[in-house]
């Protein structure tokens, strides 16, 4: 990041939908998922309530300037496997393109990963999709590792 600049990590707000749904818009394969309209689709407000009023989920902007430059998604999974282990999934990590390596990422990573540990789970899984080469080489580099195979099916 650059030396004067301050990035913050807090829970997003209804008024932020529009821009993490354009950072999630903002390559190849989110552009075929997302819709970018204004007024926005209802939809994502839908969403938002949803997801922010769930205990177990926290979504998360990175704000730098009063500006929102990246976003992440935290999902507790309470279950049953590995001794009734509660699991982490870290979803829609994002950075807005003018902002990319500058660490703001691995910031949005790092503050999950200690969300987790202080929710005492056992583990933190993601997924990123296998086109995704760069994303990849990025959570290597910060201690994850390929142990899964994942698969979706779509509706």
């Amino acid at each position: 990041m650059a030396a004067n600049s301050v990035v913050s990590i807090r829970r997003a707000r209804r008024n932020d939908v529009g821009s993490i749904v354009k950072m999630l818009a903002d390559d190849p394969l989110g552009s075929g998922r997302e819709r970018i309209e204004d007024p926005l689709p209802p939809s994502y407000f839908r969403a938002f309530v949803a997801v922010e009023n769930d205990p177990n989920i926290q979504l998360v902007v990175a704000e730098e300037g009063g500006a929102v430059v990246g976003c992440l998604q935290l999902c507790i999974l309470p279950g049953l496997s590995s001794q009734g282990a509660s699991r982490a999934l870290i979803e829609d990590v994002r950075v807005a393109t003018h902002c990319r390596s500058r660490g703001i990422g691995e910031r949005l990573v790092q503050w999950a990963v200690a969300q987790a540990r202080a929710r005492e789970c056992k583990l933190v899984e993601l997924l990123t999709h296998n086109t995704r080469v760069d994303a990849q080489r990025f959570y290597k580099r910060l201690g994850f590792a390929p142990s899964h195979v994942g698969m979706t099916l779509r509706f």
